[in-house]
């Protein structure tokens, strides 16, 4: 019972403080999760952020889906949605209601403008957690390859994230990449050797 309370808090916070969206829920559902409770691991959160960005939906409620299932079953993957979806429906009857008298106001549109730095620096903190992690595994160069790479992609050519990230995680079950991939290959050919 403390674990679906734990995780119904949780999300309620993300919810509540998500403002902006997915891309902005996305460091608290991370902070929340892996630091906070330590359901996940940095490498698991990794996993299911890309995962999750491929798939149709909402990333908040995709994310929060997938956890409240890992952490309590079906029972927690609805309370997690549900604590993930009602801050949100709540604040937009209430605030649609009354902003729409104040949507004139100078403070209304200075409130929603200021926020905006505030969620970039959550994702720039959140990129370079990412960037550290992809050059434990990885190293400089492949990870800068593949960071301007998917910048070239996405932003010049057109390719939608979603395809780019499905490519990427076929090509690591095809051969895997990084340290870890080259330390497991060197031990499978020292036991064969043997």
């Amino acid at each position: 019972m403390i674990q679906h309370w734990n995780l119904f808090l949780a999300f309620f916070r993300v919810g509540m403080l998500g403002y902006g969206g997915g891309p902005s829920s996305i460091p608290l559902v991370h902070k929340e999760v892996v630091e906070k409770y330590k359901w996940l691991s940095d490498d698991d959160f990794a996993d299911i952020l890309a995962l999750g960005n491929s798939l149709p939906g909402p990333i908040a409620t995709k994310m929060a889906g997938y956890i409240g299932f890992r952490v309590c079953g079906i029972l927690g993957m609805l309370n997690a949605v549900l604590a993930t979806i009602i801050p949100t429906i709540t604040i937009m009857i209430v605030l649609i209601t009354s902003l729409n008298s104040f949507r004139d106001q100078s403070w209304v549109s200075g409130m929603t403008q200021a926020v905006v730095p505030v969620v970039g620096v959550m994702l720039a903190t959140l990129t370079y957690d990412f960037f550290k992690k992809a050059k434990g595994n990885l190293g400089w160069l492949y990870t800068i390859l593949l960071a301007l790479g998917s910048l070239l992609l996405i932003e010049w050519v057109g390719v939608h994230p979603g395809i780019l990230i499905f490519t990427l995680l076929l090509s690591a079950l095809v051969r895997p990449m990084g340290k870890k991939g080259e330390e497991s290959k060197a031990a499978v050919r020292k036991e064969q050797s043997s």
